[in-house]
């Protein structure tokens, strides 16, 4: 069995999930992913690309005779992904919070061999965040009222089913849109909005910059914008680890910015 997965040719259709595959020493095994896994940059600049999340192209994976194909519920096109299970097994993940995202490190490190890399790096995540947790408690930082912008044209937010939802949760944010699913556009007269004091601009998917600041900033001067990493906040996977000390850095911020 071992001799078997050391011979997969797996494919990647999730960059977070493409940056584990790295960190669980599977370098030799990944043979595609998509232009959007940038992580890590030496994979992005020599691995083969299959095209983009939503748009992958069938028979250049076909072409490539892969034994593994993994999957997001969320990010990837399902009848994309139905096509590619007529000729190759595939692992769907469904990563909607951080107990879902831990479960999908352990299943992919089970479905590659890596089981026990998988369970260490499960495992610093939850220390990471088990330290957040008793930094805030510690801090005694009161929750704010936040919404997180993810685009613009129109304006979208994370709503309450969301990994993002989840991580704003680990790090004391109340997501005043918690009640709305998915990815909503909203309205500047909506009452969630009106009751975030602070707002989130995302890096990602929307590459939000100062000067977008700088116009709702002009429409809102009672709430705080700030940018952020959206990579922190969206990317599930091996990258947890670092979350909860950029969750801590933001922390502070915000109850200055109180």
């Amino acid at each position: 069995m071992m001799s078997e997965l050391s011979n997969q040719r797996i494919i990647s259709l999730v960059p977070s999930i493409t940056e584990l595959l790295y960190d669980l020493g599977l370098g030799n095994q990944v043979v595609g992913i998509t232009k959007f896994c940038v992580h890590p940059q030496e994979w992005f600049r020599s691995k083969t690309r299959i095209g983009g999340t939503k748009q992958i192209n069938i028979e250049t994976i076909k072409s490539m005779h892969p034994t593994l194909v993994i999957a997001s519920k969320e990010e990837n096109i399902k009848e994309q992904v139905e096509q590619l299970a007529d000729f190759t097994e595939i692992l769907l993940t469904d990563v909607v919070d951080y107990n879902t995202a831990l479960k999908m490190i352990e299943s992919v490190g089970l479905a590659t061999g890596t089981f026990d890399k998988a369970k260490i790096i499960s495992g610093q995540i939850e220390a990471s965040f088990l330290q957040l947790n008793s930094f805030l408690q510690k801090q005694q930082f009161q929750s704010t009222p936040c919404a997180y912008l993810i685009w613009k044209d129109p304006y979208m937010v994370a709503g309450g089913d969301t990994f993002i939802h989840s991580m704003l949760h680990k790090m004391n944010c109340l997501n005043t849109y918690e009640n709305q699913l998915r990815y909503p556009a909203i309205h500047f007269e909506d009452p969630e909005w009106q009751a975030a004091k602070m707002v989130f601009l995302s890096s990602e998917p929307y590459p939000f910059k100062e000067k977008h600041i700088g116009e709702l900033s002009a429409q809102f001067p009672d709430k705080a914008f700030l940018l952020v990493d959206g990579e922190m906040f969206s990317w599930y996977g091996s990258r947890m680890q670092y979350a909860p000390s950029y969750f801590s850095s933001l922390s502070e911020q915000l109850n200055r910015a109180d």
